[in-house]
């Protein structure tokens, strides 16, 4: 399907949100189903690498739940005897594009997967993010491109002089936070 410039028709068409659920016009959810393609063409049209390779992407659903599993027992478990809050699960995992009448039955699969497991290692970032601020605050010696919110009140690698004082005002968060 070519792509069309926006039409004002849903650009500017914002959902409400009732109750929790996401709700569209009726002339924009109809607007929508225009622009759904039927699973035959879409599937037609389907590079054949795509289709080879589909279900070693969704082979990955088994580790994921596993993850899930464990994580989520684990801050359970753990996080009520350190003090430390538990994170909500339902803060990163968000399905909610299946609901979209442009796409199709595939593209609504393939969205609940990717915001699953995007969601889920969020989800399992923060847990861990959490424990590492309990247990071993110290920020490393090399930069990672990719660094939690938490690192940033860390203590500087090497600064044993603070390391310990500073151990106990972040595990003392953790108390406060939950009153």
């Amino acid at each position: 399907m070519e792509r069309r410039p926006k039409t004002e028709s849903y650009c500017f068409a914002s959902p409400k949100l009732e109750r929790g659920k996401v709700r569209f016009a009726e002339d924009v959810k109809t607007l929508h189903k225009r622009y759904r393609e039927n699973l035959l063409p879409y599937l037609l049209h389907a590079r054949l690498a795509h289709v080879l390779t589909a279900p070693i992407i969704y082979s990955v659903i088994f580790p994921l739940l596993l993850l899930d599993l464990m994580i989520t027992f684990y801050q359970h478990i753990c996080f009520r005897v350190y003090g430390i809050p538990r994170v909500k699960r339902s803060d990163f995992i968000v399905i909610d594009r299946h609901h979209l009448a442009y796409l199709n039955a595939i593209e609504k699969v393939n969205c609940v997967y990717c915001g699953y497991g995007n969601g889920l290692v969020g989800y399992a970032r923060e847990i861990i993010a959490r424990t590492e601020q309990y247990w071993c605050p110290i920020k490393h010696a090399r930069h990672s491109r990719s660094t939690h919110e938490r690192a940033k009140q860390f203590v500087d690698y090497g600064d044993a002089e603070n390391y310990r004082q500073r151990l106990k005002e972040l595990r003392r968060e953790f108390h406060r936070s939950k009153q």
